[in-house]
């Protein structure tokens, strides 16, 4: 009498390489080749299905397994023990793609079997309730509208525009910020300052007129002041700023100035 045994069914030789690894309780990225081509060549054996196509890719497989296990078992030179790939690499990267799409599959199949669970219903509401909003009548919004009177709103529109326009601010353009750096103004003051080695403020402003200008050539004037390599006086109030060069001191190492 003949003792029939009823295989597990698998998908492909991917889904069977992944049960065996899980059966064996075995890290899939240290796959023990010889352990597993055995338990697979053993399960092919058994396999009682005659659907050539799908047994050829078995076949293949086995086939794969072999030769990993081959060139496992072929002895190494000491050189090639670095440089050498794993035999296993590939197969395990196409083991972890068939382990990822798996697991993608059975998520889609549990959320395919949650909708199948849901109910959708149609709108029930009483006609007197849904709002619907009424179309429009074209000859009752024109009315006795024609070309002529059209014209008057489109010139009566133009005009709404140009009055909205500030006739003073728009005389005067764009105002754009100046920027005025306050390292470059010490650098000309210094420049300045070895071409005259006595000269007014005025003097030195007179190449720019902007107040930003003027405010940073000033503060300018106070770091090289501070730095000690001008001196500076003023015989009455309001009058002229006269600069010397002293020929002592230094730029200082770092300035910050915010807001200019």
């Amino acid at each position: 009498m003949a003792l029939s045994v009823k295989l597990q069914v698998f998908e492909g030789p991917l889904d069977l390489l992944l049960h065996l690894i899980d059966i064996n309780k075995i890290d899939i990225y240290d796959i023990p080749i010889s352990l597993i081509t055995d338990q697979y060549l053993a399960y092919i054996r058994q396999m009682q299905a005659l659907d050539m196509e799908i047994m050829s890719e078995f076949l293949v497989m086995a086939a794969t397994l072999l030769r990993i296990k081959s060139k496992m078992l072929l002895p190494k030179e000491p050189k090639e023990e670095a440089e050498r790939e794993d035999p296993r690499a590939e197969l395990v990267e196409r083991l972890l793609e068939h382990k990822m799409y798996r697991y993608m599959a059975m998520e889609l199949k549990d959320r395919q079997l949650d909708a199948s669970k849901s109910l959708y219903k149609g709108r029930t509401l009483p006609a007197d309730m849904v709002y619907e909003e009424p179309p429009v009548d074209l000859e009752a919004l024109v009315g006795d509208m024609d070309f002529q009177k059209l014209h008057r709103i489109f010139l009566d529109v133009l005009k709404r525009q140009e009055n909205k326009v500030d006739p003073i601010r728009s005389r005067y353009g764009r105002i754009e910020q100046e920027e005025v750096s306050l390292s470059d103004r010490m650098d000309d003051l210094i420049r300045f300052g070895k071409e005259h080695s006595a000269f007014s403020f005025r003097e030195y402003i007179s190449g720019g007129g902007s107040k930003t200008y003027v405010i940073v050539s000033f503060l300018a004037v106070l770091e090289l002041m501070k730095s000690g390599m001008i001196r500076i006086s003023q015989n009455e109030v309001f009058g002229e700023i006269e600069i010397e060069m002293t020929g002592q001191g230094g730029l200082p190492e770092e300035i910050s100035f915010e807001g200019v």
